[in-house]
């Protein structure tokens, strides 16, 4: 299913960032999926960062909602996407990432496909060091949130970068929520034809128990 979802890049893209009113954020799950994305971006690109290792834990102290996050691995690497917005934006994606630590990733250890632009610092979100790790209790992941994520994921790259996806992200030995009917996700999508099948079929491979609401 491989295909150009890219929009063109903003015709005003090189003089904005002529004026540092660019920034750029990495994104490693739902930001995958350009559907998900509610500030009119200015470009975005496949890129893959060395270093880290993708994984799923519950998101604050008192929620049982697992979401995605990255731990620094020298022997591990994550595909998403590198996306150039506005800087003014900024502080609404810091707030969609609530609960996350903004870094800034060493350009040597990131590749972007065709990259608009350079010497632009790009940024990840990473899990605070005093968010909760799955271990320490039970939690679930949300089925509306990781559809999200796996269409992204599989418009971007295809069926083998989805797969890639699923195999390489550590912790889905947990609770799904099945809520795709009634998503609890605030940026649910629509899925495509046989992508629920798929998506069901690949996650059970890995373990995940699904349990209704």
């Amino acid at each position: 299913m491989q295909n150009d979802v890219f929009h063109e890049d903003h015709p005003e893209l090189a003089d904005l960032a002529a004026q540092n009113r660019v920034v750029a954020y990495f994104g490693y799950g739902s930001l995958v999926n350009p559907r998900t994305l509610r500030t009119k971006f200015l470009g975005i690109r496949r890129a893959e960062a060395a270093g880290w290792r993708r994984f799923w834990l519950p998101r604050g102290a008192n929620e049982e909602m697992s979401l995605l996050s990255v731990k620094p691995d020298d022997g591990a690497g994550v595909h998403g996407v590198v996306v150039y917005d506005l800087a003014e934006h900024l502080p609404a994606v810091d707030e969609r990432e609530a609960g996350y630590a903004r870094r800034i990733v060493d350009p040597s250890r990131l590749t972007i496909e065709n990259p608009p632009l350079t010497g632009i610092p790009v940024y990840i979100y990473e899990a605070d060091a005093g968010t909760a790790t799955a271990e320490d209790r039970q939690s679930a992941i949300l089925q509306s949130y990781l559809d999200a994520v796996m269409q992204g994921f599989r418009m971007l790259y295809g069926d083998g970068g989805l797969s890639r996806f699923v195999e390489e992200t550590h912790g889905f030995e947990t609770r799904l929520l099945a809520d795709r009917a009634a998503p609890l996700y605030p940026r649910p999508v629509a899925l495509e034809g046989g992508e629920a099948e798929l998506f069901d079929r690949l996650v059970a491979g890995r373990g995940v128990r699904t349990f209704a609401p």
